[in-house]
């Protein structure tokens, strides 16, 4: 397993520039339908109900990453899955994570909060995470492959905070200051966005998946189940701390959700990034990794959220 997953790093998506650039309009798309859907009452959830939003975000941003690091030393997979699970945990919730707790009967308000919350700390606590962790993989893993895949990676971390404003920060504000000043037009058109962005993302991973075939049929064995392992716990990260902390059901299941769905999205923009990774990186395994992972989400949220809702697994 070891050997093949070596070649998996080696491995590269027939990704161009172009469509990188269309990834990120997608991107910012999904965030400014995502953001039609917050109001600023939903930051006051945080001085009314503090426990769950607190309990949410710290699931998400501190939690899940020191998890996935744990989980990253265990299974010893090579450098760019590493790195490639690590940005995935250090990524915000995914756009359908409002979606799949409202299937759930969860707390969608709670939903939308930590949405709103997490979208917005995203713009400096993705590039902290992903670089706070990924030296520490790397020093941990003390190997030459590991260092030589490391050495040119000198995260810009300036430009991955600018990256990620542009992508999350700008389309949320606009989507906020549309919504709270066109709510009429907000009405009739928030719904036909969500549902256009959630198709607009899943035809973009089809046809990613189609353009790399082969790649992804050499290698979804191995990268199926690290996707499913890191997903599962991912999930149970979030159930577990909020059972910790006896939430109420309802914010058990948005916060289950809002940990085990991630802005996959957001992690291939930013390994396409030539001003972040150097173009002549071989870092297959991460672009694999995330590309499934945004398959795999949708198909995991939804049985999650059915499951959940028909045996009321957070009573």
């Amino acid at each position: 397993m070891k050997e093949t997953l070596e070649i998996l790093d080696t491995a590269k998506l027939n990704f161009s520039p172009m469509v990188a650039s269309i990834l990120s309009i997608v991107v910012a798309f999904i965030m400014f339908g995502v953001a039609l859907d917050i109001k600023l009452e939903h930051f006051k959830a945080l001085i009314m109900r503090p426990k769950s939003v607190i309990v949410g975000v710290f699931s998400q941003f501190f939690l899940l990453p020191a998890v996935t690091f744990g989980c990253v030393i265990l299974i010893n997979p090579t450098p760019t899955v590493a790195l490639g699970m690590i940005l995935i945990a250090s990524c915000p919730g995914g756009n359908i994570s409002n979606f799949m707790s409202a299937m759930a009967k969860g707390n969608l308000a709670l939903s939308v909060s930590l949405t709103a919350i997490a979208t917005l700390a995203a713009t400096f606590m993705t590039p902290l995470n992903f670089a706070l962790w990924g030296e520490l993989f790397i020093k941990f893993h003390n190997s030459a492959e590991a260092t030589n895949y490391m050495a040119p990676i000198k995260i810009d971390f300036l430009q991955m905070v600018q990256t990620v404003v542009i992508l999350l920060g700008i389309p949320v504000i606009a989507g906020l200051l549309f919504s709270q000043y066109l709510p009429k037009i907000t009405l009739r058109i928030k719904k036909p966005i969500r549902q256009t962005s959630i198709l607009v993302f899943i035809g973009f991973v089809i046809l990613l998946l189609i353009g790399n075939f082969q790649n992804f049929r050499q290698f979804i064995h191995l990268i199926f189940i690290i996707v499913l392992i890191h997903n599962a716990i991912a999930l149970l990260t979030g159930y577990s701390i909020s059972s910790l902390f006896r939430l109420p059901r309802i914010d058990r299941r948005s916060i289950t959700i809002e940990t085990g769905i991630q802005n996959s999205a957001l992690a291939l923009v930013l390994m396409f990034n030539p001003k972040i990774f150097p173009p002549e990186l071989e870092l297959g395994g991460m672009t694999i990794i995330a590309a499934w992972w945004g398959v795999w989400h949708i198909l995991s949220g939804f049985a999650v959220a059915s499951f959940m809702t028909k045996y009321s697994l957070t009573k």
